[in-house]
């Protein structure tokens, strides 16, 4: 089976303990993360080929991201290396009705000031049949729009089945300029993946009689932005994760697939959370790993929902689980009980 291409930054990710404060204890754990790198690494945990591409500097904590990576197989072969800052983000984890708190220290990092000529697409796609990457690489600004913009037009021209989740930040860049980004971008893309938020965000489609705070979802509401997704921008297949926050610690999970003429809805998990960074980037991965493996549409959407709830529980942006734990929670066993 030929490789995963995953495109975007991989940050220093620096929080404190536990559920502590910033600045409530005199130390932050360090680890690394970052949207399209979880996938990777999800999708390397699963079994698949999987290659990041990105931009690193050479000094040890560049390095340090690429041996993350690499702990877990992935192919760092096509990162390029340069620049001087590895961006960094800071997240205080929430608890009960103190929500979490991620603040970013990116600007000028090593992929934030890449250029067109570090990224032979050509070369990167040669052993690949998937593209991916999300709303948030482009967002960094400088020439990463028109970076992403000659990947995904190559990828098309080369055969690559490509994936994209909207991934909307405010902290990054305005609703007005992710649309005028995104709507170039969209339009070669396959797979499109967003929350209850990114497609009114990014497009202006919104789910109607929805309320993501109190806990009220609207099933026809996101048919309805799914299929506008689709007709409007050419997608073959929308994915939709439904969370419904009751508070920082509790959340109900599930999602929506729509693959141009059906719809197919998850089950329902209602999460103690551990970890929620990184849950909507493992659905994506459980996403890619199920349409690549054949699976029908329903266990597709059910094998994702279980990846990304799986996600939750664990500390760090990476998810490390297997397909067999994956698909014993898809299964019905939701039980936590030892596995001996």
């Amino acid at each position: 089976m030929k490789k995963v291409v995953t495109f975007g930054e991989i940050m220093l990710r620096l929080s404190p303990e536990g559920y502590n404060r910033f600045l409530q204890n005199d130390r932050l754990n360090a680890t690394y993360g970052g949207g399209e790198a979880n996938v990777a690494v999800s999708l390397a945990n699963f079994g698949l080929d999987s290659k990041y591409v990105t931009k690193l500097p050479t000094h040890a904590i560049g390095q340090g991201a690429v041996d993350s990576l690499r702990y877990f197989g992935v192919d760092t072969s096509a990162i390029t290396r340069g620049g001087d800052r590895v961006g960094i983000y800071f997240l205080e984890k929430g608890a009960s009705v103190r929500g979490s708190n991620c603040i970013y220290d990116r600007a000028y990092s090593a992929i934030a000031l890449a250029d067109e000529s570090d990224f032979d697409w050509q070369a990167i796609f040669a052993d690949a049949d998937w593209f991916h990457f999300t709303g948030i690489t482009p967002a960094l600004g400088g020439n990463l729009p028109s970076i992403c913009l000659k990947a995904v037009k190559t990828a098309k021209k080369m055969g690559l089945t490509v994936s994209c989740d909207l991934n909307y930040r405010s902290k990054l860049w305005s609703r007005e300029s992710a649309k005028s980004v995104m709507t170039d971008l969209i339009k070669y893309v396959d797979v499109c993946i967003a929350n209850e938020e990114d497609a009114k965000d990014v497009f202006g489609i919104e789910a109607l009689d929805t309320n993501i705070y109190g806990g009220k979802l609207n099933k026809d509401g996101y048919k309805s932005v799914a299929k506008q997704i689709a007709d409007i921008y050419g997608v073959k297949k929308v994915a939709i994760t439904l969370r419904e926050s009751i508070s920082a610690s509790d959340n109900g999970w599930s999602a929506m697939l729509f693959d141009g003429n059906d719809y197919y809805f998850s089950k329902h998990y209602d999460l103690h959370i551990v970890d929620r960074v990184g849950g909507g980037d493992s659905f994506g991965a459980g996403l890619i790993y199920a349409i690549k493996s054949g699976f029908d549409a329903q266990s597709v959407i059910e094998f994702a929902v279980a990846a990304s709830a799986l996600k939750q529980t664990v500390e760090g942006d990476f998810n490390r689980v297997t397909v067999k734990e994956v698909l014993r929670l898809a299964g019905g066993d939701a039980s936590g009980r030892v596995q001996r």
